[in-house]
């Protein structure tokens, strides 16, 4: 791609960019939110078109007008947010852009077997005729990249294809990149986790503002310098200092079960303390605080205290007025709505308050909101464009905006820093400090369990929906974390 120019109104995305892509290849393609990765991509996968500059295939121009003309040229495309039909089969995803017929039908026995061929091929467990609605997240991920191998693209583009995979997933793709590498597919490989580029990637390319700031062999950088070409300044990561100090009980679970998700949970949070709960996907953690959120619909035993006072949230209308919040782990399916503009994405909670009669207070709406773009830095054209016109990272950052509006009492981030780049999780860690300093009691759900270090004050972990240990201290590192995560520290008749 030479000297690529794209401009949205006045706001120039992208600057003259340069990039390339070698046979049998992994380039890492990094940069904050709004660097411009995406668009970048978006114009080589025939999303958008490049206001100027060119691109060559093997060494011949091209131009494409749709993503199928894209797809034709050999350039499989797995976008940051997963473009699945919920209400099609898996086999029925694998080929919407080339679906194979038998007379005047489809042909589903094709369609499925060559699924079926792909999954053995690759060691995963899915049935091909399974609604892709019954899956989560990450198996749909998963679909995703198969979808993209199936149609033997030469290169492959991967938009964060990792955030919601658990370590053996990301492992499993990291094996099947490898495998591609040897055939000689070119890989682009977008992430914010700079661990995952150092282990699989070969080169990098960063974009900031619109430019390209730096570009180099993998071998030749470290973490650290990596964070700072995507900032433009050094990035301090240094954990928080944990306290020991809090306030008074602020939440409480008392041997909490739904029989399905998660078995006798007992723990509590105090005012100002920052808590970890974590372990491996599956584990139960998201359901856990949804319950307490009002947002099961399922029957569950044991009791929640708020503030010393029994309750029960019959839904998230009841535990919103309680000073509950809860940001949602999927964005897209959960936490955005993608009609509204970025202004009401990130004020929807708080609209209750801002009324004016039957009317809302537009300039309190927009005052309000004003205070949490700054605070949050979030990267935007205009607030009453779309919230999708964001990037994945700004948007979550909306997400955060709308919840902290509500001023809560108790505030449950499940996956708070997904899609976010490195020097927007620190500043979402500085406002997570400074919220536990304010006196809100906060649970933060991850299975990152650098994340936990980072920024919790103590963590629960969690095994299959059972509380395994606590860790504390100098026990809170990635070694006793995994630990217990993976069941380490149960017997053999536990784990099975």
């Amino acid at each position: 791609m030479d000297k690529i120019c794209k401009s949205f109104g006045a706001n120039n995305v992208l600057q003259s960019v340069n990039f390339s892509l070698g046979t049998g290849e992994i380039c890492a393609l990094l940069g904050e939110n709004g660097a411009g990765k995406s668009t970048l991509m978006n114009i080589l996968g025939g999303v958008l078109p490049a206001d100027s500059g060119s691109i060559s295939l093997d060494g011949k121009p091209v131009s494409f007008t749709s993503p199928v003309d894209s797809l034709d040229a050999g350039i499989g495309f797995i976008h940051q947010e997963l473009n699945l039909i919920n209400d099609l089969t898996i086999y029925e995803n694998m080929f919407l852009t080339h679906l194979p017929k038998k007379g005047l039908f489809l042909d589903a026995r094709t369609m499925r077997s060559k699924t079926q061929e792909l999954f053995n091929k690759m060691s995963i467990e899915l049935d091909p005729s399974t609604m892709v609605r019954d899956l989560d997240a990450s198996y749909k991920q998963i679909v995703e990249i198969c979808r993209a191998l199936m149609q033997d693209a030469s290169v492959i583009i991967m938009d964060e294809p990792t955030t919601s995979l658990t370590e053996p997933e990301i492992q499993r793709v990291f094996t099947m990149m490898r495998s591609l590498k040897e055939q000689g597919v070119g890989i682009i490989f977008i992430s914010h986790k700079l661990g995952e580029v150092m282990e699989i990637c070969d080169r990098y390319t960063v974009l900031r503002d619109g430019n390209m700031v730096a570009s180099g062999k993998v071998s030749e950088t470290d973490p650290k310098q990596l964070a700072t070409h995507m900032v433009g300044h050094e990035v301090v990561t240094d954990t928080a200092q944990r306290k020991t100090d809090y306030g008074e009980e602020m939440l409480r679970l008392e041997h909490l079960s739904d029989g399905v998700n998660f078995h006798d949970i007992s723990l509590s949070v105090r005012r100002g303390e920052v808590l970890g709960v974590t372990g491996l996907l599956g584990d139960g953690r998201s359901e856990l605080f949804q319950t307490v959120f009002g947002a099961m619909n399922t029957k569950y035993t044991g009791q929640i205290f708020l503030e010393g006072k029994p309750v029960h949230m019959k839904n998230t209308y009841q535990a919103l007025a309680a000073g509950i919040a809860y940001l949602p782990r999927n964005r897209k399916e959960n936490a955005i709505l993608k009609d509204m503009s970025i202004l009401d994405n990130g004020s929807l909670v708080h609209l209750p308050k801002i009324r004016r009669g039957v009317l809302i207070d537009f300039a309190k709406q927009e005052r309000l909101f004003a205070q949490q773009e700054e605070s949050l830095r979030i990267k935007m054209g205009d607030k009453y464009d779309l919230i999708t016109s964001l990037s994945g990272g700004n948007q979550q950052k909306v997400v955060l905006a709308k919840w902290l509006m509500s001023d809560p009492k108790v505030l449950i981030l499940d996956n708070p820093t997904q899609g976010v780049d490195v020097g927007a999780k620190e500043e979402i860690y500085a406002i997570i400090r400074r919220l536990s300093e304010e006196g809100v009691a906060i649970v933060v759900l991850s299975s990152e369990a650098q994340e936990i270090i980072r920024v919790c004050d103590r963590s629960i972990v969690l095994f299959h929906g059972r509380e395994v240990g606590e860790v504390t201290g100098e026990e809170m590192n990635e070694h006793t974390i995994m630990y217990l995560a993976t069941g380490g520290n149960q017997n053999e008749s536990e784990r099975a």
